[in-house]
């Protein structure tokens, strides 16, 4: 497959790029994307939730009330659960959740991804996107000229860019990411797929 290379002004120039077939043209795994997701999805959790039991709840130690001749039942601590205010039981505790996947299968998923992508035809290609300073408004004209600003887009880029991450990071919608960071849950998040420079490259390599 052959994709034509545009420019900042979103016209077209006589560049054009073959798209290697064996990332962007395979037959896709739908398992091993949907191992893959899980995986990145199940990593953002913090796993950092926390109730107190009843060996940690702060209060008195006696005795609430005598054994027998109450007629309700015993009790011999206000920790005790079944009361207001005492410990939960089987409470969430903090835990990783952390799933692991194969280095092959997270491969694959990300060939199968980038394949959906270009048979959706949401791949584009531009030359250069360089910015000296930080300006959304700059940024945003940009991806106006590719008239890709209306749409959820990934912006992938060869290297880091603080200018570049700084100008998108207050557009609902468009996210910017270095061609060694690009992960499945991005590619198929997006309807468009931007390329800048030599990103796509750096990406065939990682995944060969």
């Amino acid at each position: 497959m052959e994709l034509t290379v545009f420019n900042k002004e979103g016209n077209k120039t006589s560049k054009k790029i073959k798209l290697d077939d064996s990332v962007f043209a395979i037959e896709p795994n739908d398992h091993a994307i949907y191992l893959d997701v899980k995986r990145y999805l199940a990593a953002q959790r913090q796993g950092n939730h926390k109730s107190k039991e009843r060996g940690e709840i702060k209060g008195s130690t006696r005795k609430i009330k005598r054994q027998k001749g109450t007629g309700t039942a015993r009790a011999g601590s206000i920790k005790n659960p079944l009361f207001r205010g005492g410990g939960t039981v089987f409470g969430p505790r903090p835990h990783k959740y952390v799933l692991k996947v194969n280095v092959k299968v997270k491969r694959l998923a990300r060939k199968s991804a980038l394949t959906y992508k270009a048979q959706e035809e949401g791949i584009m290609f531009l030359d250069s996107l360089e910015m000296n300073e930080a300006k959304t408004q700059a940024y945003l004209t940009v991806l106006k000229n590719l008239k890709v600003d209306d749409k959820k887009t990934l912006v992938v880029l060869p290297s880091q860019s603080d200018s570049i991450y700084k100008s998108s990071r207050n557009l609902k919608g468009h996210q910017v990411r270095v061609a060694g960071d690009l992960n499945t849950y991005d590619i198929l998040n997006c309807k468009n797929l931007i390329f800048v420079g030599n990103a796509h490259e750096i990406v065939q390599d990682m995944l060969k």
